[in-house]
């Protein structure tokens, strides 16, 4: 069993902001995550924090691209440089966000490595571009599009290494049965997505088995899980900035959780989107600690 190092990434540079003056609360999530004793239930090993840079979204506008670019390219390399060092030292690193821009540094500490895969657990898939949309500026929505080449260049081209990710690399695993704008887009690009309707109809395990067996195949070197608590249904994880219905259930993420984690070939996890400042009474925090620890647990 490989060594799991966890690093705290308590960027939220990628949100708006829930009312003004105010900063999204997602920064948070790692030490909630740690007050539930993470660390000492997984038996992990520390990777310490990637600081941010302030949230601070000065005079910006709608139409002026995304929001705090210039500090989310600063920070991407820095926390690709800490991904990297423990994916070459054979580690598994679980970063703990954040909010969906985190996502960056994973994928282009991954593109420095080789070609690498993504199993984006999500109810959507962040794939808002300026192609697609006239809104574009919240990162956290756009990840998955910047990551694959789509957007500003001092995004999408971190190092000269467009683009992180390819699009036949990507699966998208829990999206909301609803949201057929993000899929007929996808289809056509090829992204496999599976929403909630179809895994209970597949069978998670089943599903879940399938997606891993086409990501450890040549020419990938591993892949990467991206995990948004906003799976959820949120009845269970009303916790996050977009609390979408019809989400998955616990025991179903476990399952889908333990069937991409336990693969050889995965070589990391992020979890994102979870906000404390939600959650008083820390219940969706303790679940959400809860479904991570026993994804790496054994049966």
């Amino acid at each position: 069993m490989r060594n799991i190092v966890i690093v705290d990434a308590p960027s939220n540079l990628g949100l708006r902001p829930p009312a003004p003056g105010a900063v999204p609360g997602c920064y948070k999530l790692a030490g909630a995550l740690r007050e539930q004793r993470i660390v000492q239930r997984l038996g992990a090993f520390e990777g310490g924090v990637v600081v941010p840079p302030r949230y601070d979204r000065g005079d910006w506008q709608e139409g002026d691209g995304v929001f705090n670019a210039g500090a989310i390219a600063a920070y991407t390399p820095r926390l690709a440089d800490r991904i990297e060092h423990h994916v070459r030292a054979g580690d598994f690193p679980l970063v703990l966000g954040g909010d969906c821009s985190i996502q960056l540094g994973a994928s282009l500490a991954l593109r420095r490595l080789g070609r690498y895969g993504l199993a984006a657990v999500d109810a959507s898939a962040d794939f808002r571009h300026p192609g697609n949309s006239a809104h574009v500026g919240a990162a956290a929505g756009e990840e998955l599009a910047l990551a694959t080449g789509r957007g500003q260049e001092d995004l999408t081209n971190l190092e000269g290494l467009r683009p992180y990710l390819r699009d036949e690399d990507i699966r998208l695993i829990g999206i909301r049965d609803y949201f057929h704008d993000d899929r007929t887009e996808l289809a056509e690009l090829k992204i496999p997505t599976m929403t909630v309707a179809e895994l209970r109809e597949w069978g998670i395990p089943e599903l879940t088995l399938a997606v891993v067996q086409t990501l450890e195949v040549p020419p990938l070197e591993g892949y990467w899980v991206h995990l948004d608590a906003d799976v959820l249904d949120p009845r269970v994880m009303p916790a996050v900035d977009s609390p979408d219905p019809d989400g998955l259930l616990p025991h179903e993420l476990t399952l889908l959780l333990k069937g991409l984690v336990r693969s050889p070939r995965c070589v990391g996890m992020n979890v994102t989107v979870y906000d404390p400042d939600l959650d008083p009474e820390g219940g969706a925090g303790a679940l959400l600690t809860d479904l991570i620890v026993a994804a790496f647990t054994e049966d």
